[in-house]
């Protein structure tokens, strides 16, 4: 700090109101900065919103509209009776326009759902935009949720129809894998990383559901179960791995891009350890859940003669390792800009992320019961 001729600071010659009204000034431009960012952050959630709400919209439009054509081509809307219906009654030709459209307007709509490209635009901004735990929610839940719904309409209602989805699901896998690892690795924002790399494990989800679409090979029941599989652990994975970016960010989300990591390993060094097995993990690295999900997909495609996009899927994932790889390297090797303050880890969210650890180490290296359990349950249900 300056000081005048008598050695003192500046700010104590003054007298005291001038020297108050300086106080003042600082304290209204601090909270000047303050009332900015918080309406920045409003404003970037609320885009986020009307984006998805606009895009969410046209999806269902599409996928009421493909359900209306099924239902007028077969005449049902229970799953088990379009599937009997389509093996075992002759489709008129009319009939059938209308059911190959239905088709392509539920895979457009379920796309949009899976955030598979080319129907993902609206996945970075709203991953960015929303407040982390609605983001780590729609990455975990809302995903699950739209994928089950589309392995039960694809694989199970539709069986009979392979041939005409199957292309589509195999071009949805393979630009969803391209595209997410590429733009991934271009990013600066954490959470608009993870919404990237969330669209290439889409394209891992969907290897497995284009594995079970091959209906005459007898392993294509390996399909369903790795998807299914690969869909658990990515959830266990994506909300370990937003506690950990929310925990970090901070209130408000003020601080998610990749520079605010820097110096966590020095910081927080178990918080940075959790996120680097999360890491690793999605990358697809050895004895965690991540290579027993990556794995299974690409054994699926494999065993049912899928063999390009089996390849473009293990090129995808060692792009994607880049990715993981940035975000580990700032954690642990480059050092913290400004504030040295360790991340607060309230008791919930650590026991959250430490459950996450455990389960994830504990697959990778015992993978079989977890494997069965999934058998069972494709069992169980008819398949």
């Amino acid at each position: 700090m300056r000081r005048g001729t008598a050695g003192q600071p500046d700010d104590e010659r003054l007298p005291g109101p001038r020297r108050r009204g300086r106080a003042g000034t600082v304290r209204a431009v601090s909270d000047g900065c303050d009332r900015w960012h918080r309406n920045r952050r409003r404003e970037e959630s609320q885009e986020a919103g009307l984006k998805y709400f606009i895009l969410g919209g046209f999806s269902s439009a599409f996928f009421l509209y493909g359900i209306a054509l099924i239902y007028g081509a077969t005449s049902h809307t229970n799953l088990g009776r379009i599937m009997e219906t389509l093996s075992t009654t002759q489709v008129f030709p009319r009939n059938d326009v209308l059911l190959l459209v239905g088709i392509g307007l539920l895979l457009v709509g379920l796309a949009f759902k899976v955030a598979a490209v080319p129907f993902q635009v609206w996945t970075p901004d709203v991953y960015q935009g929303a407040p982390t735990p609605v983001t780590s929610f729609m990455a975990s839940a809302g995903k699950t949720a739209a994928f089950a719904a589309f392995l039960r309409i694809s694989v199970t209602a539709l069986e009979s129809r392979v041939d005409d989805w199957r292309p589509v699901v195999w071009v949805l896998a393979v630009l969803s894998l391209v595209v997410g690892s590429v733009l991934a690795v271009t990013q600066t924002n954490v959470k608009r990383m993870l919404a990237y790399s969330s669209i290439s494990h889409a394209g891992f989800i969907l290897l497995g559901v284009e594995a079970a679409s091959h209906t005459t090979s007898p392993n294509a029941g390996d399909g369903i179960a790795s998807a299914m599989t690969y869909l658990l652990l990515y959830t266990v994975l994506v909300i370990g791995t937003f506690t950990i970016v929310g925990l970090v960010s901070g209130k408000g989300d003020a601080a998610s891009n990749l520079a605010d990591l820097r110096g966590l390993g020095r910081r927080r060094p178990a918080l940075a350890l959790a996120l680097t097995v999360f890491l690793l993990a999605q990358a697809g690295m050895p004895l965690t859940s991540g290579f027993v999900a990556k794995f299974g997909v690409i054994q699926a495609s494999i065993e049912t003669r899928s063999y390009a996009i089996a390849i473009i899927a293990m090129l995808a994932s060692v792009i994607g390792a880049y990715l993981y790889l940035r975000i580990m390297v700032s954690a642990w090797m480059e050092d913290a800009e400004g504030t040295d303050a360790a991340p607060r880890v309230p008791f919930f969210s650590g026991l959250a992320v430490t459950a996450a650890v455990v389960f994830t180490l504990v697959v990778g290296v015992v993978p079989g019961w977890l494997l069965d359990a999934t058998r069972q349950v494709i069992t169980l249900a008819g398949r």
